[in-house]
């Protein structure tokens, strides 16, 4: 199907969680936008590429009695949080208000 050109206006909050969402999902912004419409009229919620699940991150069939299982689960946090990111977000602008308080200071 072709695309079309379409401006739209989110919040600013909004605007940055889709940036990050592109960048996981190593795409654009236009693409993520319309990956999540499409997953949206689907009835699949959000970025299925990017979604994350619980299932499978700790294996603990070797250990019936779970006497590892906290060892397991703390190792499991510490890799993920060990994982590097990048978040950009642009810098407020100053309001024109703002603006002529400096040119007359």
């Amino acid at each position: 199907m072709p695309k079309k050109a379409l401006s739209v206006t989110l919040d600013q909050a909004n605007v940055v969680w889709l940036k990050g969402r592109a960048r996981l999902a190593g795409g654009n912004v236009s693409d993520a936008l319309d990956k999540l419409v499409t997953h949206a009229r689907a009835g699949r919620g959000a970025l299925a590429a990017v979604n994350s699940s619980v299932v499978g991150m700790v294996n603990l069939s070797d250990d019936p009695s779970l006497t590892n299982a906290a060892a397991a689960v703390r190792d499991g946090f510490a890799e993920y949080l060990s994982r590097q990111f990048e978040v950009h977000e642009d810098p407020p602008t100053a309001s024109p208000r703002s603006r002529a308080k400096k040119r007359r200071g």
